[in-house]
Order: structure tokens, then sequence, then C-alpha cells
């Protein structure tokens, strides 16, 4: 264990993307943070690996922008299939933005680029350090470690999942439910026809699969089963590839670099605040993998809980200014909650009449340029950039 901080301004609990970004723009102000994680060591797995457009214009305020572009493999366009057939293209070329697509690029880098920023700002992360105890009195908050230790922090920041012991604290509920499939999710190398530029959706009567490319000649697939396998095997990966991927020209899954399983939930945090406790990332917003989304989602909660907690910490504004944040950032999530949950509802239909309706209507939207552009606005979530910024 390294040394810990008594006291702090701001005592950050998990270490992931969304903790590391809160952490880092801090740091970057002036800001004294400590960032806790109950793991010994950094994740090495990719796990969330889109990195949308929204999130790089927000990530080019702490200088990580342009190094995890050049670390990632753009991709211009997403295509939702079945089969060999195109039903609906959704092109990024054309957003109002520096950076029109998708970036792929495993978690593992991210937190990687991120935990560079940070250490480079003169922060850090302590390991292994579980929060066990919040106490909370009219100026501070005491944070109690399993190993007994003791931080003392102005304001304490929930980055801690879906689980969330900081929310737990709060009592704030988190309304919603979880999705009957489960998820296979594999690494592979993988052969086929189609080029590295583009995410593709395929549809089929037994669920969904996603195919996109990562760095490294690897490629991230995404599938929804009634019950996936603890490790899914490469085996079950080219069962899945072969009964829904492409027939014309078969895809062959050679190998795979890693896989797990998992079940998704859609769940709102009903309040990102109580007094000096607040919430960012999946602490306060879970919901479908559909578009990516939910790592996004949370370091854009970040940045935007960041310069509050500046402006409070270091520049002398009024705590009301904390209250911003939720009322900026959690309409998004229920936007992007809705959104996700629409996008799993339709990608996951059942009968076979009501998939070839969908089928159809998807053909028919594919053919009007509105459809195009507001389908990239909010899987890019430039759809929900302030105001001012649009």
């Amino acid at each position: 264990m390294s040394d810990i901080p008594r006291s702090t301004d701001v005592l950050i609990a998990g270490a992931g993307p969304v903790g590391l970004t809160l952490a880092t723009v801090l740091a970057a102000a002036g800001v004294d943070t400590v960032v806790v994680d109950q793991a010994a060591e950094a994740a090495d797995t990719s796990r969330a690996a889109v990195v949308h457009a929204r999130t790089l214009e927000v990530l080019r305020e702490i200088d990580l922008a342009d190094e995890l572009v050049a670390q990632g493999i753009v991709a211009r366009r997403f295509t939702v299939r079945e089969r060999d057939r195109v039903l609906l293209t959704v092109d990024f070329g054309e957003l109002p933005t520096d950076f029109p697509f998708a970036l792929l690029v495993p978690q593992d880098v991210t937190e990687r680029v991120l935990t560079a920023r940070l250490r480079a700002a003169g922060g850090d992360v302590h390991r292994p350090y579980r929060l066990t105890g919040l106490d909370v009195d009219a100026a501070s908050v005491r944070g109690t470690l399993a190993s007994g230790e003791t931080v003392r922090a102005r304001y304490v920041v929930g980055c801690d999942g879906m689980h969330s012991f900081v929310r737990g604290r709060t009592g704030i509920e988190f309304t919603g439910d979880s999705y009957p499939e489960s998820f296979v999710l594999a690494d592979v190398r993988l052969s086929w026809s189609e080029p590295n530029d583009q995410a593709i959706l395929y549809l089929s009567a037994d669920g969904v699969t996603v195919v996109a490319p990562l760095p490294g000649g690897r490629h991230r697939i995404v599938a929804t089963v009634d019950e996936a396998p603890e490790k899914p095997s490469l085996a079950d990966v080219r069962a899945l590839l072969d009964a829904r991927g492409p027939r014309r020209h078969p895809a062959r899954v050679d190998e795979i670099a890693w896989s797990s399983r998992f079940r998704v939930h859609h769940r709102l945090a009903a309040h990102y605040r109580s007094g000096r406790l607040l919430l960012a990332g999946d602490a306060a917003h879970v919901h479908s993998p559909a578009g990516g989304q939910g790592m996004n989602t949370g370091i854009q909660d970040a940045v935007t809980l960041g310069h509050k907690l500046t402006a409070v910490l270091r520049d002398g504004a009024a705590e009301t200014v904390l209250d911003e944040y939720e009322a900026e950032r959690r309409p998004v999530a229920e936007e992007v909650v809705a959104f996700t949950h629409r996008m799993t509802r339709v990608a996951t239909v059942g009968s076979a009449p009501l998939r070839g309706v969908r089928n159809t209507a998807l053909r028919a939207l594919d053919r009007i340029p509105a459809v195009h552009r507001a389908m990239a606005m909010n899987l890019s979530e430039l759809a929900n950039r302030p105001a001012a910024e649009r």
C-alpha cells in the first residue's frame, strides 16, 4: 500500500475512466485530490472501447484528445445490417466537430493515458484502498478505508460504479430495470472482407451482434444471447458470427485475446448530489451498451463536475454552483438511457413479422438525410452539447 494523505479537498472513490478524468481536471486546476481504488492494479482488459466526438471535445480541455486519437482507430461509419443486407448507415464524416468519427480504443489504453496525465499534473491513484465508511458533518466528510485509515475531505465523489458505496451512503434512489439477455464480450483476431473504418451491428432472429475494429489487428465482438457462458470460447464466438454475420464472405475468428460475459441494466439516480457527496458515471447512470455511450457520458460528467468543484474550491464560488452539475448532466443521462433503451428494444425485437416491419422501416429511414444526421448527432453525443456550444 502507498502512504495516503489524511486530508484533501476532494476524495474520489474509483479509478476507472470517470474517476481518472475528474481527478485530472481537478489536479490540473490545482485542486488537492485523492483517488482511491480497491483494485491492486489498473485493469488490463479493453472493456469500453468507443470514444465519441463529444467526449474527445471535452478531453481536449485537458490535452488528451490528440493522444487518444493517435492510439486508436478512426471509424467514420456505423452500419446496421441483416447478414449481407445493409439496412441503415450512419456517417459521422459531416458532423460539426473537429472529431467527425467514433474512436475505437481499448479502455485500458484510455486509462493509461489518463493516469499519465494525472501524474503529470501532480496526482496519482492510491491502491488498494476500499472505502467502507463516510461520516458527514457541516464542514467536511471523513472517509474510512478498509485498512482502518481515514481521509478527511471537503467533498467525496462516487465514481465507483453501479454498486456504488458512495451512492448507497447517500440513500439516493437508483431506479430502473435489467435486460433479460446476457452479453458475450470478446476481443478477437478476425479474418474477413470488411474495411476497418466502420463498426457494424448485425440484426438476426437469434440476437444482436456488434463487430468493431480495435488497434493491433483485433476486433471487438459484442453479442446478445439468452445465457452467455462465463468465459466464451473460440467455438462460441465462431458460432455467433457464423449464425449472424456476413454470409457471402463469411468472417473467420482465428484467435480470442480476451472474453467475458455481462448483464446490462438501465438505471438512473434520482439525484447526483447529497450535500458533500456527489455521483458521476455508472454510480449515477447505467444503460444498454447500444451505441457505446456509457463511458462517454461518464467522462463528460467528470469534466463538468471538475469545473464546478474548481469554481467552489479554488475560485470561491458559492456551493450552490454544485447544484448546477445535476441540472446540466442528469437530463443528458436521462436522454442517453432512453435513447439506448429504444435502440436495444428495436434491435432485439422478437417475432418474425415485427423484425420484417423493423427492417423495412430502417431501409426507409436510410433514405432520409435528416435521420442520418439525427442518428449521428445522438450517437456521437454532440446533440448533448450545452446550448452555448451548439
